[in-house]
């Protein structure tokens, strides 16, 4: 599939579920470039905005809900918004759309997943660990994590092992869609965490991840801890 657009593949990526999809842009009266992500105004409104809407799911007061941990939590949605499609369109068809951070487009919304569109992309490069890690990784996420890691006092290790588990729930996400397109984005993902600055943020193994680190969820009364948190794996927890 050398010949394969970005647009033709972000649509197969898509077909693997809600979350595995961006689209494309039409009227973007209402949308915000991804760059605008990194503005330390705007991201502590969009945690503001998830932080109201965590305390009215869970019945608490707002000052129940942490900040930090609110911000840890909504950087870790959209690691998995960018990841997912690109992730999944790696898989389906070796190909990685070349999206960059003034193509891609994001709607404001009160609670759940991030709205994503794309705008004009064409080129796509072959599937590989260092060219996920440059794409998605390094130009789209990672100017966002460093605003979140100064703007909430966050660390690097708790916000790059974010970026690894969204990683490894969409390479799981995919095996039970599509099996032999989910062993191709294990692979994927098992390079990619080999390499800095994923490297030693967590162990993925079989298909799955168990984190050194933690998304700090477990901080929101009643929270709990995920599937691949350390505080679970932790001897004699």
């Amino acid at each position: 599939m050398s010949g394969v657009e970005a647009g033709t593949a972000l649509a197969r990526a898509a077909e693997l579920g809600p979350y595995f999809g961006w689209e494309p842009a039409g009227d973007l009266s209402d949308w915000r470039r991804w760059s605008d992500l990194a503005d330390p105004a705007v991201l502590a409104e969009r945690v503001a905005a998830a932080r109201s809407a965590l305390a009215a799911m869970g019945g608490l007061a707002e000052e129940a809900v942490p900040e930090r941990v609110v911000a840890s939590v909504a950087f870790l949605g959209y690691a998995a918004r960018v990841l997912s499609p690109l992730l999944g369109a790696a898989a389906i068809t070796g190909r990685i759309p070349v999206a960059e951070r003034t193509t891609l487009w994001w709607r404001p919304v009160p609670a759940g997943p991030l709205p994503l569109a794309y705008g004009v992309m064409s080129a796509t490069v072959p599937a590989s660990p260092e060219a996920l890690r440059g794409i998605a990784v390094q130009a789209i996420l990672e100017p966002v994590l460093t605003t979140c890691r100064t703007r909430f006092r966050l660390s690097p290790q708790v916000l790059w092992g974010n970026v690894s588990s969204a990683l490894a729930g969409a390479a799981a996400m995919i095996s039970r869609v599509d099996p032999p397109a989910g062993a191709r984005a294990g692979t994927l993902v098992a390079g990619l965490l080999a390499l800095p600055p994923l490297a030693g943020t967590g162990t993925f193994s079989q298909g799955a991840l168990t984190r050194n680190n933690c998304c700090l969820y477990y901080r929101i009364p009643g929270g709990g801890t995920c599937g691949d948190c350390v505080l679970r794996h932790r001897p004699n927890r």
